[in-house]
């Protein structure tokens, strides 16, 4: 069945997108981002999945009496990974919508 003339041509884009998407969720696997707390006492790496690929723990920043402290640090670590990761998908995704709005599109990655 063929469709009208500009109906065909939507459709044809809105395949190209999703390829396009496909692809950079792909890329986004294989990128990563690192983010750090407390001066660099905890590290981390995180990838475009939202998956810690490595942490780091300075020595002088594990005592036995400021548990709560480390605990606070690896959070802001991981919760600046996480922010970094979103924003990273952000810009490959208005890479592939040429910097427009798409509502919903946003949390494809």
């Amino acid at each position: 069945m063929k469709m009208p003339g500009n109906l065909g041509s939507i459709m044809k884009q809105a395949q190209e997108m999703q390829t396009k998407m496909k692809a950079i969720q792909e890329s986004l696997k294989t990128k990563e981002i690192e983010s750090s707390a407390g001066g660099d006492m905890v590290t981390l790496k995180m990838n475009g999945e939202y998956e810690i690929t490595s942490l780091k723990i300075k020595p002088e920043v594990v005592t036995s009496d400021d548990i709560e402290m480390l605990e606070d640090l690896i959070t802001a670590a991981v919760n600046e990974g996480a922010r970094k990761v979103k924003e990273m998908s952000a810009e490959a995704m208005g890479e592939l919508t040429g910097g427009m709005n798409i509502p919903g599109m946003g949390n494809l990655f």
